[in-house]
């Protein structure tokens, strides 16, 4: 492998690592601190992919408006969700918690099929990020990878800001620590629950969206997504951003590598790196030990 090719795959393996971190970011979330199983997280992430394809014809061009008109629908969507489904969830088993979510994907699902078919669609990058640059003179990179990376990171930093310096993100903490230590200091719990909600379904539909130019819209995209999801999860840790974001990063390199010089191997590489870290650390990177 030469040099040129060497920093294409670490561009890569970055670029994937930072989209996976909105994704799971979100997850953890939800998990961490509402403790619910929430199977339909792939889902949010096809509905942005979607709603990047429904929008484009009317704000293609103008992608970063896209991009926030799409979390906005996605908050307002996260908080009807909360209000309407996952706030009866919080009392119950894990069992009734996995049952409803994954009714919830087959209702997204067929959501999907009534507006907009089973067909394949792709999303086109802006005009303003099309074509690529050249990379040491022999190979080129897409300027609009590089936009959605830093996208990733812009985000990234941002939850760093809102959980490390803002109320909203002492709460979280507290939240994610104890919450019935949360529900003991007179918190409106309810009210923070949709709130976390909310943001993990607009991580998850940013992703999607940003992902949508890259790759083709389809039928059961998510699927495949919130398996990965979950082991960054497991990996960093249940509750920590920063555990989701190490994880993130590591499941990127460690599965675009595995590909380039272990095909054979490269569907079980993240798995295996998620046993080793376990045996290791059975609460994660970034856990807190029992």
């Amino acid at each position: 492998m030469d040099l040129a090719t060497f920093l294409v795959q670490c561009l890569n393996s970055v670029q994937y690592g930072l989209l996976l971190f909105l994704l799971s970011s979100g997850l953890t979330l939800i998990f961490g601190i509402m403790g619910v199983i929430n199977l339909a997280h792939g889902s949010f992430y096809m509905i942005g992919a979607y709603m990047a394809f429904a929008l484009a014809p009317y704000l293609g061009q103008h992608f970063i408006t896209m991009l926030l008109v799409g979390v906005l629908l996605a908050v307002v969507l996260g908080y009807l969700l909360e209000w309407a489904f996952f706030s009866f969830l919080y009392e119950r088993d894990h069992l009734q918690q996995v049952l409803m979510t994954f009714g919830l994907i087959l209702v997204f699902e067929e959501l999907r099929a009534i507006l907009a078919g089973n067909d394949v669609h792709g999303v086109e990058p802006p005009g303003w990020l099309a074509g690529s640059f050249s990379l040491l003179g022999m190979m080129s990179y897409p300027w609009y990878r590089v936009f959605a990376a830093m996208t990733c990171l812009f985000v990234a930093f941002a939850m760093y800001w809102m959980v490390h310096r803002t109320r909203l993100g002492m709460m979280v903490r507290a939240g994610a620590s104890n919450r019935d230590m949360v529900r003991g200091l007179g918190i409106d719990i309810k009210r923070l629950y949709r709130i976390v909600f909310a943001l993990g379904v607009a991580l998850a539909a940013l992703a999607g969206m940003i992902s949508a130019p890259m790759a083709s819209v389809y039928p059961n995209m998510g699927s495949g997504v919130l398996i990965i999801c979950f082991v960054v999860v497991v990996i960093g840790g249940i509750g920590s951003i920063t555990g989701a974001l190490v994880a993130s990063l590591l499941v990127g390199f460690v599965d675009t590598f595995g590909k380039v010089f272990f095909q054979e191997l490269s569907g079980m590489s993240i798995y295996l790196l998620m046993a080793i870290i376990l045996v290791w650390r059975p609460e994660g990177l970034m856990g807190r030990r029992s």
